[in-house]
């Protein structure tokens, strides 16, 4: 629920669920008629009501419904508290410095190797989150590949969202196997605007367990387009056996091999080298995370929009809470009786 204001700025409810607690003010203005209603039927059923009218002369019925109505007023004064009116902060949607970053995940069934722990695809995700955590004012994107490359994500400053899609990433998202580097760069490229040569870069995470002959042709178009891609090596180079989730046994070739899924270093180099970026090896998430973010930090940056993301706002329920409290104390201390007059 929204509500708007003269300066523009839009007020809106964030659990409006809780406002159809108002409705209990229907029975509660019941309740006090029915109360009055009851009162004036025992006058009546006593007897004399001049005698009782001289009995109960100090009695103010004006401020009975005085308290009432500061009763009702603070219970609706909470409700509304508890649907938390809000408003967007200012400053929060301006346009930022920042660049826009792909990020090309690797979701190959390779990636299921246990040579580093808990699997590669484990710790590539937690570089991933982590690396997204130090992005501050940027535009991010998520590409995951296999046998084919698939578009999860398009650029975007919704952070939450971002890691969303990442902790949903599996081999499952892409049914042809294979490491096909080349389309996922390939995808990512095309992601970017066409209209700048900078303030874009890639950040691939892979074991790049095959050498996919269509990464040679692509690393020359993202130089030209000034696209910088930095690569994440995830694996050893002694290799590890692959483990399907729920299987028992490892995976073999045709020949009933085990496989053994090697990290190829010099493939991951190669392509950082050639469009300016760097290599990593995935050793440690947080330690891997900052050298990349370092890295992106020092790159130009342009004017970013970012307000696409998750917005931020000022909750305003501590102020109706104050006031109810107010008017529950003011209740207390308002008394039934009339104020006497002194006379001298």
């Amino acid at each position: 629920m929204l509500v708007a204001c003269s300066n523009h700025i839009m007020f809106q409810f964030e659990h409006t669920i809780y406002l159809a607690g108002l409705i209990i003010i229907i029975p509660l203005v019941l309740l006090l008629f029915s109360v009055l209603q009851w009162k004036k039927k025992v006058k009546r059923a006593l007897g004399d009501e001049k005698l009782i009218d001289q009995l109960t002369k100090n009695y103010d019925g004006r401020k009975y419904k005085l308290k009432f109505i500061l009763i009702a007023a603070s219970i609706v004064l909470l409700i509304i508290a508890a649907a938390n009116l809000r408003k967007p902060v200012i400053g929060k949607d301006e346009k930022r410095a920042g660049i826009d970053i792909m990020i090309a995940l690797d979701v190959s069934k390779s990636m299921w190797a246990e040579d580093v722990k808990p699997s590669r695809l484990d710790a590539a995700k937690q570089f991933v989150n982590n690396l997204i955590d130090k992005l501050d004012d940027n535009r991010v994107g998520l590409v995951v590949f296999a046998g084919r490359a698939v578009l999860q994500m398009p650029l975007t400053s919704d952070f939450a969202v971002s890691k969303l899609y990442v902790s949903n990433a599996s081999p499952e998202a892409v049914p042809i196997q294979g490491t096909v580097v080349g389309d996922a760069l390939r995808l990512c490229a095309g992601s970017f605007s066409s209209e700048e040569k900078k303030y874009k870069a890639v950040v691939l995470i892979s074991d790049g367990e095959d050498h996919d002959p269509g990464t040679e042709d692509i690393l020359q178009q993202l130089s030209d387009k000034g696209i910088i891609v930095n690569t994440i090596g995830v694996g050893s180079v002694n290799g590890a056996p692959i483990t399907e989730p729920g299987a028992n046994a490892y995976k073999v070739d045709r020949n009933g091999q085990t496989v053994i899924s090697k990290l190829n270093e010099q493939e991951l180099r190669t392509i950082a080298q050639q469009t300016g970026g760097a290599y990593f090896h995935l050793d440690n998430a947080g330690t891997s995370a900052s050298n990349i973010a370092a890295i992106l930090d020092g790159m130009e940056k342009k004017a970013i929009e970012t307000g696409g993301g998750e917005k931020q706002y000022s909750s305003l329920y501590g102020i109706f809470v104050l006031i109810a409290l107010l008017l529950l104390i003011a209740e207390i201390f308002i008394p039934e009786t009339k104020r006497k007059i002194q006379t001298s």
